[in-house]
Order: structure tokens, then sequence, then C-alpha cells
């Protein structure tokens, strides 16, 4: 009887797998680089900053008021022949209410009691002066006004300008199709009012701390 000869299984197994066709692993592509910005792209996001940063230097009360009244006085955006000059009277009133309130200040008493006044060529007058009587009060002749105020007192009304020019419920209301002269007018205009008035308001600081504007602890 003839002896059977076992078959090599495992080199014919290989043998097979060397005949397959090398398929190449799947490889995922790397992520894309991060899209870095231009220098024009960082220098406009700079400039909405700094005009976003503008409105702490505005009087709480009026920048409150631009915020909830613009709404409900452009119809959100939507404005008529009635409601486009009652914007415009509001817009006018807010920047008078600002350059006002740049020409006021304040003092604490020693007892820790606050007064406001509005300087004056002489010194502050006090909106609560009967009160103040006998309330150990400073010299007031010290809080008169000066060069610096009349400039923060013009800023803060461009500042509110430039608000209201980046509001788009008041843009709608006076443009509400504008061209594209137009629109490069809007877009810049606001930037530039920021920018120039954050240079001026770093040149001339001021002290005062009036209506709307916090306290420090050594006034």
């Amino acid at each position: 009887m003839s002896s059977l000869r076992a078959r090599p299984t495992a080199t014919s197994v290989t043998a097979a797998d060397d005949n397959l066709p090398n398929t190449p692993e799947l490889i995922s592509p790397p992520p894309p680089p991060p899209q870095v910005p231009s220098l024009s792209q960082r220098a406009l996001s700079q400039t909405l900053t700094s005009t976003a940063q503008l409105a702490n230097l505005l009087p709480t009360g009026t920048l409150l008021a631009l915020q909830l009244l613009t709404p409900i006085f452009t119809n959100n955006g939507s404005c008529d022949s009635a409601t486009r000059p009652m914007t415009f009277i509001l817009l006018c009133f807010l920047a008078i209410a600002c350059f006002l309130a740049s020409l006021t200040d304040s003092f604490k008493c020693a007892n820790g009691q606050v007064f406001y006044g509005f300087a004056t060529f002489k010194g502050m007058w006090l909106f609560d002066f009967q009160s103040a009587t006998g309330a150990g009060l400073p010299d007031l002749s010290k809080y008169k006004l000066n060069f610096i105020d009349w400039i923060h007192a013009v800023l803060s009304a461009f500042v509110l300008v430039a608000l209201a020019l980046r509001d788009r419920n008041v843009v709608n209301c006076f443009y509400p199709r504008p061209s594209h002269e137009t629109q490069e007018v809007l877009d810049i205009v606001p930037l530039a009012i920021g920018m120039l008035c954050s240079l001026l308001f770093v040149i001339f600081p001021t002290r005062r701390h009036g209506i709307g504007y916090p306290v420090t602890q050594d006034k």
C-alpha cells in the first residue's frame, strides 16, 4: 500500500497570500491647517472690539435707553413718515443727554453721602444744595469746567452717534435700501469715529464721575 504524502497546507496558503494584490491601507487625510486671518480682517475685528468697548464711556442711562427705545421707536427698523422723525428726535435727545452728563460731577462727603452737581465756569452747582448744607462740603471751585470737559462732552455725543449707526434698527429706519456707496459710508464712518474717540479719550483722560458714571472711593 502506497504511503500518502501530507499536503503542505501552510505553504499553499502562504503562497496564495503572496499572489494576492497588495491593498493599500486607508489613511485619513490630515486636517487642513487653520485659516489665518488677513491683516485687514484682524484690523477690522480689533476696531469693532474697540468700538464696542466705547459703550463703557457713555452714561449708563443713555446707553440703556438707546438699546430699549430704538426697537420701539423704529418699529424694529420699519419706519414710516411718523416714526422716522420721532426716532431722529430720540437720537438727538440722547446725544444731548450724553453731552450734558459729561459736564456733571460728584463727590463723597465724610459721612459717605454722595452729592451730584453741574460743573460751571466758577465751580460746581449742586442739584440738592439744601440737603448738602452742613455736610462738610469741600471747595466746590476746584470742580469748575475746563477744556477737557468740553472734549469729553463732544466725544460722548459722537460715540452715541457711532453706536446708533451700528444699530440695525436705526440704519434700516433711515436707510432701508442703501446704495453701495451709502453702505460703505455706514460701515466705515462708525469705525472711524470709534477709533478717533478712543484715541482722544486716552490722550485727554478725565477724572469726573457724573450722572450715570460710577463713583470711586476717593471722590
